[in-house]
């Protein structure tokens, strides 16, 4: 165990109440998750957060900014700023809401589609090689787990 994770009180011998040790190892986790996959994308300038939102977008067709940020739970005047970065390196566009011209909607570029195509393969051996020490079945079960976390937020 590293010393960094002795300092949070992280390991078999926490003596931290279940629950709060549960949340600094998944915050623990996150971040170092996080680290990891900015290392790869920093080559490309881009950032995990800068991912997330294409992949969100991708997923969601052609949301306004207001609901890729609701998407990514994150503020209006944050993913903005990302939107703004995504759009000088023509991975994003926006465009007006034929419906309501004041509304901004975002798509994935053919340029985006393209970049992504070409880097999966690779992000996601790396992404595999993370979790490598978990079998298929703990895999399962962590994901199963950290849904149910994410469920109760949802319904919040």
């Amino acid at each position: 165990m590293s010393s960094r994770s002795k300092m949070f009180g992280l390991g078999a011998e926490s003596e931290l109440a279940p629950s709060v040790r549960a949340f600094r190892t998944t915050l623990m986790l996150a971040q170092k998750l996080r680290n990891e996959m900015d290392v790869r994308l920093r080559e490309d300038g881009l950032t995990t957060q800068q991912a997330a939102l294409i992949t969100a977008v991708q997923a969601m067709g052609k949301p306004s900014l207001a609901e890729a940020a609701a998407a990514l739970g994150s503020t209006h005047q944050n993913v903005a700023q990302i939107v703004a970065a995504l759009q000088r390196k023509e991975l994003l566009q926006v465009e007006p809401d034929p419906a309501d011209r004041r509304r901004k909607l975002l798509s994935a570029t053919n340029h985006s589609a393209d970049y992504w195509r070409e880097r999966d393969a690779g992000d996601f051996a790396a992404v595999a090689d993370w979790f490598a020490d978990l079998s298929p079945d703990e895999l399962e079960t962590f994901c199963e787990l950290s849904d149910r976390v994410i469920a109760r937020f949802d319904r919040a």
